[in-house]
């Protein structure tokens, strides 16, 4: 697939007709069912045999506004399907994979879903395809593990196959969103493949496209942005903790902090919280220490903010069984409902929450601790925290001598929670929330006790 300069802005079906999306975790089913949207005819492959015919009847496993609907409508239409077939790829104009890419203990990528669908892909691409790597993986894994497994012979790299990296960059709950709003970031194996790349990506979604030298900076982009992320939160955490010695509201020192400009933009400290969770800002700081270590050089910031991250979800849990005890109640006899289970505000998401370290904290101190969550699936939260969710909100915090908003989905933002029917003197834990102080004080006046992560308690 050859685009020329003047063909920069056409919309999706001048040359490319036919996509195939190997790999239909979170990002792959968003990529495919907003490809199909735009009239493209997509193939999804996945070993899952379970989420293929899930998708194939039209249903969607994954919490992400909209989407849902959107698998629905296109597979309804007849533009999206799935399969465990490999082959079925050959018959693609381009094919992206987004397979899990796992660390493993010491933080090196676990490459055996990628080495797998390139294996399995390999026997079945031809010439003129595009084969674009979304996969997060340290730098140098395209060209030294997915390009010698691509090729045979009669389709090189270059002459035959174009191969591009071209980073996941999308945030949960706003993904369908993200699509089509930020700019796109792509290397290539070669400079054709770049090209062809970044006009696949314009043509379909309209977006900026960034170019890049090389794979490997392709590659390294989306571990700086989640390198920065994770240790941006660190400061935020560990500020926050500075400013609870002091009795200073660590929300009032960001924003204030935060009005400094500084390079092209501003200061731009972002929120403490219980913790990171979720598929990336876990992993992909140690993705760089691991690669980085392997080649000789010692990384310090990326250990550190996840050190520091990692520690918040037993500080939150410390802080909730140290008020308990300064309010004169047993811990082990205390009722503590947890509100929010998935790693951050509005997705259903489990992975690496630090809610299951509050739990598992707070369980083990003999509390009886009840979930409650309306976006995550009740069997998953089930098998991870081993306790069943409360389905009614008012149920979860009956009687509870704790509240603690560890996600603050919009379900919960409009709550009164004067209104429910917790134990006198309740102590109200907000760590997503960020409540104004006007609404602070109003609890407080109601008998509530208020904590958070760098926030003044209610006054004496």
């Amino acid at each position: 697939m050859t685009v020329s300069a003047d063909d920069e802005n056409t919309r999706a079906g001048s040359d490319v007709s036919a996509v195939a999306v190997v790999g239909l975790g979170y990002v792959g089913s968003c990529l495919a069912a907003s490809l199909a949207e735009l009239g493209l005819r997509v193939t999804g492959v996945d070993v899952d045999a379970g989420l293929v015919e899930e998708l194939n009847e039209g249903r969607c496993r994954f919490k992400e506004d909209r989407l849902a609907d959107l698998i629905g409508r296109t597979v309804a239409a007849g533009r999206l399907r799935a399969t465990t077939d490999h082959a079925e790829a050959a018959g693609a104009d381009v094919v992206l994979v987004t397979v899990g890419t796992p660390v493993r203990d010491d933080g090196s990528l676990a490459d055996g879903q990628l080495r797998a669908a390139c294996s399995a892909l390999a026997g079945h691409l031809r010439p003129g395809q595009l084969l674009v790597v979304k996969s997060t993986v340290p730098p140098g894994t395209t060209r030294d593990v997915v390009l010698p497994l691509l090729e045979r012979p009669g389709l090189r790299v270059g002459a035959d196959l174009r191969l591009a990296f071209v980073p996941e960059r999308l945030a949960e709950g706003t993904a369908l969103h993200e699509l089509r709003t930020i700019p796109v970031v792509v290397g290539g194996a070669d400079a054709g493949s770049a090209r062809d790349a970044a006009a696949f990506w314009r043509r379909t979604f309209g977006v900026e496209t960034i170019m890049m030298d090389s794979l490997e900076a392709a590659e390294i982009v989306k571990l700086a942005d989640n390198w920065w992320i994770d240790l941006n939160i660190a400061l935020a955490n560990e500020l926050a903790r500075f400013c609870s010695l002091f009795g200073v509201d660590v929300l009032d020192v960001i924003a204030a902090a935060n009005t400094i400009p500084k390079g092209t933009g501003r200061v731009n400290i972002l929120l403490p919280s219980v913790g990171v969770g979720g598929s990336c800002l876990t992993k992909d700081p140690w993705m760089v220490h691991a690669e980085a270590a392997r080649r000789g050089l010692d990384i310090t910031t990326a250990a550190a903010g996840r050190a520091v991250n990692a520690a918040m979800p037993g500080h939150t849990a410390q802080m909730i069984v140290g008020e308990l005890v300064a309010a004169g109640k047993d811990p082990s006899a205390a009722r503590i409902a947890v509100l929010g289970l998935a790693f951050k505000n509005d997705t259903g998401d489990l992975r690496e929450t630090p809610a299951r370290e509050v739990v598992e904290t707070l369980a083990k101190a003999g509390a009886d601790v009840r979930l409650h969550d309306p976006l995550v699936d009740p069997a998953a939260a089930e098998h991870m925290f081993g306790l069943c969710p409360v389905e009614s909100l008012r149920e979860a915090v009956r009687d509870a001598d704790c509240v603690a908003i560890l996600a603050f989905h919009r379900e919960f933002r409009g709550v009164d929670f004067g209104a429910m029917p917790v134990a006198p003197s309740c102590l109200l834990v907000d760590g997503r929330a960020y409540l104004p102080k006007e609404k602070i004080s109003a609890l407080c006046e109601q008998g509530f006790r208020y904590r958070a992560i760098g926030r003044p308690a209610c006054p004496a």
